[in-house]
């Protein structure tokens, strides 16, 4: 790693890596993870050097999310949400009143202070795809109550601040984040999260029935009819290459191990390693050439964001094509070594049901892909 302020990662890696089977196998929370990140001064990559951060920039991040994402993917995921939330915090015109702003970046000084948003609603679905939350905010004295049902809160166990969209209640509502503090009395988790892959990142189920948050918690909130704030170009980039630097890591990792297991694995009728093998050296190949181009395409487009470049229509499509290939690269592999590939007992079949749920992240596939041929469409039909 070589943002200032980060320490040694190789061995805080090779321990995430190997408690990663045991946090899948028992979807557990690995705390443990975010004690040594935050030790190695990983968790404040983002967080400005005022509150003792590095402040580094969007290329740094990706590659130490691709490290970690090799390590264990649902770690990775978590310190992507926090490393884009203090990213966010710090640009200029940043919507936060600069009190709670400053409350949040000076609590990562103290220990591991993650931070998330929850925005999923089991009827509304992801709040990408448009309309109103059913989480409510209602006015109290001296701030807000928040009534509502969340899913898929990553990182929930580990969570020390929780972003909430909701909408305040009334006919001309307002929607956006309110900022809830760990153990706030009025939300209880329900450990609902039992999914094939990225288990360890406990994505469970949030209820509130009445936290209450001081005024200045409604961190960044608008007018519905009004519409959203116009985003800031330059943040855009860092939820699809992140992202998809999660995922490389996790598919990067089962290429090492299917390399391992090729130059070990002897069958008696050949005598030789399968590695020996043109046939299989071919097939790695084609892995190998996915994944560096996934990972050229990755960093160069996050090195372009660092220099003031306005990839935000790239990058979604840099999501799609790094995903893809993630999925893809594994894929083969399993097929390249058959049943051995689908043993619990062998980290590539856990990679590949990792990888997969690089699909459900915003923006998914569709929306990339239509967005991006109407976008050629119009310029063809100009041109």
């Amino acid at each position: 790693m070589t943002a200032a302020g980060i320490g040694p990662l190789g061995d805080v890696l090779a321990r995430i890596a190997g408690r990663a089977a045991e946090h899948d196998r028992t979807g557990t929370f690995p705390h443990e993870a975010f004690d040594e990140l935050f030790a190695a001064g990983a968790l404040n990559l983002t967080v400005p050097r005022a509150f003792g951060g590095s402040e580094a920039g969007l290329a740094d991040s990706v590659r130490l999310v691709r490290d970690v994402g090799a390590a264990d993917p649902s770690v990775a995921l978590v310190l992507a949400m926090h490393l884009i939330h203090h990213a966010a915090l710090r640009r200029p015109g940043n919507a936060w009143p600069a009190a709670v702003r400053r409350q949040v970046q000076e609590s990562t000084a103290d220990g591991p202070a993650l931070i998330n948003a929850l925005r999923v609603e089991p009827d509304l679905g992801t709040p990408a795809r448009g309309g109103l939350p059913a989480t409510t905010a209602a006015r109290v004295p001296g701030g807000w109550s928040l009534t509502g049902h969340k899913i898929y809160s990553t990182g929930i166990p580990g969570l020390r601040w929780l972003t909430v969209w909701a909408r305040t209640d009334g006919d001309d509502p307002s929607v956006g984040a309110f900022l809830v503090p760990a153990g706030t009395p009025g939300y209880r988790v329900e450990e609902t999260w039992d999914h094939l892959g990225m288990r360890a990142t406990r994505s469970d189920d949030v209820i509130f029935t009445g936290a209450e948050i001081p005024e200045a918690y409604a961190v960044d909130v608008h007018p519905h009819a009004a519409g959203p704030p116009a985003p800031d170009p330059g943040a855009l980039a860092w939820n699809p290459l992140l992202i998809s630097a999660v995922y490389l890591g996790a598919a990067e990792s089962a290429r090492d191990w299917l390399a391992g297991y090729l130059n070990e694995r002897v069958p008696a009728n050949l005598g030789k390693p399968l590695a020996s093998l043109p046939r299989f050296a071919a097939a790695v190949g084609g892995i190998e050439a996915r994944l560096r181009t996934a990972a050229t395409v990755l960093q160069t487009t996050a090195e372009k964001c660092d220099a003031g470049a306005d990839v935000s229509a790239d990058a979604t499509l840099v999501k799609h094509t790094v995903t893809t290939a993630a999925i893809d690269a594994v894929a083969d592999g399993l097929a390249l070594i058959g049943n051995p590939g689908l043993s619990r007992r062998n980290p590539i079949e856990r990679h590949y049901r990792n990888v997969l749920c690089s699909r459900i992240h915003t923006p998914q596939d569709d929306t990339i892909l239509t967005a991006a041929g109407t976008a050629a469409l119009s310029r063809a039909d100009t041109g």
